[in-house]
């Protein structure tokens, strides 16, 4: 049986683990349109900002596609998907047979048509080879001032980042408020703070509505309400929207992203999808939507991977979930953790002195969000009362204490995480 996964990202790595954990005789090939050996995303801030050299970057190491007999295809891009047929075709001319196929393409950064957008210096913030960019045009031209395009979780790292490199910083956010699609207001007000105390410029209601160049390089940004921000470099970070064009040009059931079942399976026959292009069910909002976070990549690819080979083993559901650091203060949100107060309680714990904060979010004696700024040490605690639906009763007076730990835990679930049978942390 031959097995092809596209792409080279945490859900291919959790497709690949799976299928030789269960099965160690299938061909597995991996066609990834980058030339980079399988790398971590959520350590590209970091070296952008000099934090980690490149070989940290590695999610796994160089041995991994021969320990695993993986048959690596890189620097080429699947173009066609035929279902029928099942092959798939590369931009090379390149035909390849499969028996089992997963989609695991991942998102697209989102660039809005903006005139002058073509400049030298101008870069979106998704991709190694878009950090490699920066970084040589950082080295090879008069860098000093930087406008990220984005508020959201991709530009506040790229903001730190290069904030950390010493640049002067200019953030645009066409909301209110930075972050509000994960944060609430009081979280996201402490951040912009810390960033406008670290020297950084946050406009918020507004955005680029055309770049400007000198001698073919990037030298200012017109925004909408009319001012002109001089800028030697301009990174996108907007966000990222599912890259599932492939599917839908093969007739595949595509929403938002790829539509799946709990065992990853597609509407086409032997093909799957999993990760940031998959829209698959999310257990604490109770409807399917996609999740675009590096553990769900790689427990839908795992899923994927098992199915494949003949183990069912059903998605019980992902669990949203985003970390950030600004000015090295850490911020988490888990869950619904953006719900507004009415039909949902709320409790919140705010130490301005210290920059720490703590909104939780419950529902019928149920926690289904947390907002964490400053002190995320309870984190995956949380996490684990919200995905695995632990009725909270017992222990919600002591939910938003400092000290809330192991011991305050509703017994049964308390023997779950001692024996580590049953319920999943």
């Amino acid at each position: 049986m031959r097995i092809i996964i596209i792409g080279s990202s945490a859900t291919a790595v959790g497709a690949v683990e799976s299928i030789r954990q269960y099965d160690q005789s299938a061909e597995i090939l991996i066609i990834s349109e980058e030339p980079h050996m399988i790398y971590s995303r959520p350590l590209l801030s970091h070296y952008l900002a000099g934090e980690i050299d490149k070989p940290r970057l590695a999610h796994r190491h160089a041995g991994f596609f021969v320990r695993h007999n993986v048959t690596p295809i890189l620097s080429s891009r699947v173009v066609a998907i035929d279902p029928e047929e099942h092959r798939v075709r590369t931009e090379d001319g390149q035909s390849y047979a499969y028996d089992k196929l997963l989609i695991s393409t991942g998102g697209t950064p989102i660039v809005p048509p903006i005139p002058g957008i073509e400049t030298e210096g101008v870069y979106t913030f998704t991709r190694l080879d878009d950090v490699l960019g920066i970084l040589s045009y950082l080295e090879t031209r008069p860098v000093e001032r930087a406008v990220v395009m984005g508020g959201g979780m991709i530009g506040i790292k790229a903001t730190d980042a290069l904030m950390k490199r010493g640049l002067q910083v200019t953030m645009i956010e066409l909301a209110p408020r930075i972050l509000s699609a994960a944060l609430d207001e009081t979280a996201s007000q402490l951040l912009t703070e810390l960033l406008v105390e670290a020297g950084v410029q946050v406009l918020t209601e507004n955005t680029v509505v055309a770049v400007r160049s000198e001698s073919g390089r990037v030298e200012a940004v017109e925004l909408r309400d009319g001012r002109v921000i001089p800028c030697d470099l301009l990174v996108f970070g907007i966000g990222v929207r599912p890259n599932a064009s492939l599917a839908e040009d093969a007739g595949i059931t595509v929403n938002r992203g790829i539509v799946v079942d709990e065992y990853m399976r597609t509407s086409a026959p032997d093909i799957y999808a999993a990760g940031d292009v998959a829209e698959a069910y999310d257990l604490v909002v109770d409807m399917n939507r996609t999740v675009a976070i590096w553990p769900n990549a790689y427990r839908q690819g795992a899923i994927a991977g098992a199915h494949m080979v003949g183990v069912p083993r059903a998605d019980r559901g992902g669990v949203a979930m985003n970390t950030v650091e600004v000015c090295g203060v850490p911020a988490m949100s888990i869950g619904n953790s953006n719900a507004p107060e009415g039909e949902y309680e709320v409790l919140v714990a705010l130490d301005a002195e210290r920059r720490h904060y703590k909104r939780l979010v419950l529902r019928d004696d149920l926690l289904v969000g947390a907002v964490l700024v400053g002190n995320v040490n309870r984190a995956g605690i949380y996490t684990g009362l919200i995905r695995n639906q632990i009725n909270v009763a017992d222990c919600r007076k002591n939910l938003m204490s400092e000290h809330f730990g192991l011991l305050s835990l509703p017994v049964e679930y308390r023997k779950h995480v001692v024996t580590g049978m049953g319920i999943e942390v």
